[in-house]
């Protein structure tokens, strides 16, 4: 897949994360479901890991400098390795909290 084609899949799954996560947001709005909102605040952190992923690829287009002259190509893989750890971190601490209350 070309790097245009990523960003542009990046893109579609921002946009369609943003609407999703309006859309819980006013049902939990209107149901008061604490579930609801949960899966909302979820939806905006996909939306932020696609950000990091968009800003990856856009600091990997860099030109080459002195410092880095083979250039910056291999941060689209930093940002996705950040994306990463931010998931599985997050996702463990919350299945731990979940895991000691019951």
């Amino acid at each position: 897949m070309s790097a245009s084609g990523g960003t542009r899949a990046i893109i579609a799954a921002l946009a369609a994360n943003l609407g999703i996560a309006a859309t819980k947001f006013i049902a939990a709005f209107f149901s008061g479901s604490a579930s609801m909102l949960a899966e909302g605040v979820h939806s905006l952190a996909d939306s932020a890991n696609q950000l990091l992923l968009l800003l990856g690829g856009r600091r990997s287009r860099r030109a080459p400098t002195a410092e880095h002259p083979f250039g910056y190509g291999r941060s689209r893989y930093v940002y996705a390795f950040v994306v990463a750890i931010i998931l599985f971190s997050v996702g463990g601490i919350f299945s731990s909290t979940r895991a000691s209350r019951s």
